[in-house]
């Protein structure tokens, strides 16, 4: 098991509070009155070993967590092939690149493509 607890009973969900997807989801699993868990991943930082975690709980490789259609991805870095390690670091130091909302219940983990997809866990 790994570093991030869940519940069947809550809805996790770590998100950017600068994504205006992250919050029309919070505002819509509100509005349906689902339990949620906010991570705001702006100011509480992911430890390398929780992002190893989502992306093996979301059955994707590290790389595809960061967002390399991001403003601040592209101002900074262009396409790499990085290890993991490295990509876990430009993550870290970078929180804002990372593909998100990731919402977790019990066993099951979704990246929030739309709003209205947490109500699919």
């Amino acid at each position: 098991m790994g570093e991030i607890a869940t519940s069947n009973r809550q809805i996790t969900l770590f998100y950017s509070s600068k994504s205006v997807r992250a919050k029309q989801t919070l505002a819509y699993a509100k509005a349906e009155g689902l339990p949620i868990l906010e991570i705001d991943i702006l100011k509480t930082p992911l430890t390398g070993t929780q992002i190893a975690e989502l992306a093996d709980r979301l059955h994707i490789e590290i790389k595809d967590l960061v967002n390399q259609e991001h403003r601040a991805y592209k101002s900074q870095f262009e396409h790499h092939d990085f290890s993991s390690v490295d990509w876990i670091k430009t993550r870290r130091n970078n929180p804002e690149i990372m593909k998100q909302p990731i919402a977790l219940r019990g066993n099951i983990t979704i990246l929030v493509e739309t709003p209205t997809d947490i109500i699919k866990i």
